[in-house]
């Protein structure tokens, strides 16, 4: 059999696996996020907080349905650290091309489909700069199978040779134990290397724009698939594998030659990955756009100029439309309670994220700023780490602060302060937000509606009400609360319900002056 007919029966066989349904592999948030994090992220990327308030990783899961680790990846990066307008302008070029051939889509998804084969993720082993490290004495391995041989012939001939045998297989049984997790781990990263040299050799074949993107990449691509292979001789040989691993100590050289010629090809690899994991990516949005029933591309507008009309959040099963649009100044929100003012801001913000990172949103008009969104809207207290509520709320007010002056952004933030008294909430909500809305676009919502009128000179003020039966976002400040109306529908009683409303009606009289303070910029010193 010709070195031609070896290579097209291994393609054979790996390409024979796709055909198969590829298996539901699980890979932790970590392991999604490496390629993320071994590109340097920078400061305009979202971080973790973020990431948790706007159920950025829900979202993810959705687009990636189908997806293997790598296109995964490749999502994961582009959500986190978005893209300049020239590359979202291609990106959408390239997505809308996907959606006008249906027949191409789903030909490019099956040739991509031996990819969700891979059970483990090497997008550190190929882009982090530590490569495997080979020992010295690899090169001397070849001695222990030849001593075993010998050491067997002296049995045969020496009244105690069988002490030579024991004392050469020794060494062979220890080394085996000690690499023994290192060997399994490097098999599955090589299956997904392989993968990944499969597809890159089959798409290089293909007609169109494609065939000269992987042109480059198929050759050399099927040559490193060959030479990473184990022995064909041994695949043919019953127990032949097994045999060479424990006695001749195989499976230790072919990780040790494979680990060298990982290190030495690690361009054409990388090459290889990012290809087949941003076609991967841009497969995955075109399918979930011809999908999804409202979105539309968006536009990109100024730091401090938002315009979202019927705006929904896409993991919403029949979510409410919401419009809004600003100019120049932030947007304070109010509304009853379970009127859907955290939902608001985060439908705002997963369709900022979304914009910044593919180009489009789910709304039927946008014209967005493609700028860092952060938000604060799920600090929690710590029992193990030892920080109180309002601790973590500052920590988070100092992060913003923080993060405010090396990369102004667009902020996000619920329920500012709920871990203090109501004056000091107050007190040091209006301050930290004066700040932070004179650096960048803030968009808040609370229950403390003095705040308003505090910052009036930043943020116009808005309401979540009801418009013809459906949610709408009106202009002004909430006129009726309902949280002791509440009291009556969970079953609290008269006496109670009577009670507070008349502490309400207290605390209005003193309180409600507030009204009619003056903006935070003439407050006294």
């Amino acid at each position: 059999m010709s070195l031609f007919d070896h290579l097209q029966d291994l393609w054979r066989r790996l390409a024979g696996a796709g055909v198969q349904e590829p298996p539901a592999c699980f890979f932790t948030p970590d392991e999604v996020g490496r390629l993320y994090r071994t590109g340097a992220p920078e400061s305009s990327g979202i971080d973790d907080q973020t990431w948790k308030d706007l159920l950025l990783g829900d979202y993810e899961a959705r687009l990636a349905e189908g997806v293997s680790i790598f296109g995964r990846q490749a999502l994961h990066r582009r959500l986190r650290a978005g893209m300049e307008d020239a590359g979202c302008a291609v990106q959408r070029e390239r997505l809308q091309a996907l959606m006008d051939d249906l027949a191409a889509l789903e030909a490019l998804r099956q040739d991509l489909r031996v990819l969700r084969h891979a059970d483990a993720e090497v997008a550190g082993l190929l882009f982090e700069p530590t490569p495997v490290r080979v020992p010295m004495w690899a090169r001397w391995l070849w001695v222990l199978p030849l001593a075993l041989l010998l050491a067997l012939a002296a049995t045969i001939t020496q009244p105690l040779g069988w002490i030579a045998p024991l004392a050469v297989l020794a060494p062979l049984m220890a080394l085996q134990i000690h690499y023994h997790r290192r060997i399994e781990a490097w098999s599955g990263s090589l299956k997904a290397i392989n993968a990944l040299l499969a597809s890159a050799t089959a798409l290089g074949g293909k007609d169109g724009p494609l065939r000269e993107a992987f042109a480059g990449l198929a050759a050399p691509a099927r040559r490193l698939h060959l030479r990473l292979g184990r022995s064909l001789l041994l695949r043919r040989i019953p127990g032949g594998r097994q045999y060479a691993d424990w006695f001749g100590a195989a499976n230790l050289g072919h990780y040790f030659k494979t680990a060298r010629m990982v290190d030495a090809e690690r361009a054409l690899l990388r090459a290889c990955y990012l290809a087949c994991a941003e076609l991967e990516a841009d497969l995955a949005l075109a399918r979930h756009l011809l999908a999804s029933p409202r979105w539309c591309w968006a536009g990109r507008g100024g730091p401090r100029k938002m315009v979202l009309e019927e705006g929904v959040h896409p993991l919403m099963h029949q979510p409410a439309a919401l419009s809004v649009q600003l100019e120049g100044r932030g947007a304070f929100v109010s509304g009853q309670n379970a009127s859907g003012k955290s939902t608001f801001l985060r439908m705002v913000g997963l369709n900022l994220v979304a914009a910044r990172a593919f180009g489009f949103c789910y709304a039927a008009r946008a014209c967005l700023p493609a700028l860092p969104v952060r938000a604060s809207m799920q600090n929690e207290d710590s029992l193990l780490g030892g920080e109180s509520l309002y601790m973590a709320e500052l920590r988070r007010a100092r992060e913003l602060l923080e993060a405010s002056r090396d990369a102004p952004g667009i902020c996000l933030i619920d329920e500012v302060f709920r871990g203090t008294n109501h004056l000091e909430s107050v007190s040091a909500a209006a301050a930290v937000l004066e700040q932070l809305a004179g650096r960048e676009l803030v968009l808040v919502s609370s229950h403390n509606l003095v705040l308003a009128s505090l910052l009036r000179e930043h943020l116009d003020a808005f309401t979540i009400g009801s418009e013809q039966g459906r949610p709408a976002l009106k202009e002004g400040v909430l006129r009726n609360p309902n949280g002791i109306a509440l009291l009556a529908t969970q079953g609290f009683g008269p006496e109670i319900e009577e009670k507070a409303a008349q502490v309400a009606r207290w605390l209005s009289g003193h309180l409600g002056q507030a009204a009619v303070q003056p903006s935070m910029s003439a407050t006294p010193a």
